[in-house]
C-alpha cells in the first residue's frame, strides 16, 4: 500500500546519502557539487508542510480604501 509521499520521501533520502559517500572520494570542485545536489535532495525528502513555510492569511484591505458610491 503506498503511503502518502513516504516513499517518495525516502528516495530522496537515500539518494542524498549516496551523493554525501561520493563526495567523500571525489576532487574539490565535485566534492562541492555533490554536496550541494545532497542538500536539494534533503530539501525535497522532506515533507512540503516543512519545506515551505506556511503563507500568511488572506485579510481584506480597510474600509478607507473602497470607494464611496460617486466617488472616484
Amino acid at each position: 500500500m503506498f503511503c502518502g509521499g513516504s516513499v517518495v520521501e525516502e528516495f530522496y533520502r537515500g539518494f542524498a546519502q549516496r551523493a554525501r559517500d561520493l563526495a567523500e572520494k571525489a576532487d574539490p570542485f565535485t566534492r562541492r557539487r555533490l554536496l550541494d545536489l545532497a542538500k536539494r535532495y534533503d530539501a525535497k525528502s522532506k515533507p512540503l508542510g516543512s519545506a515551505r513555510p506556511s503563507p500568511l492569511p488572506r485579510t481584506s484591505p480597510p474600509a478607507t480604501y473602497f470607494a464611496r458610491a460617486g466617488e472616484v
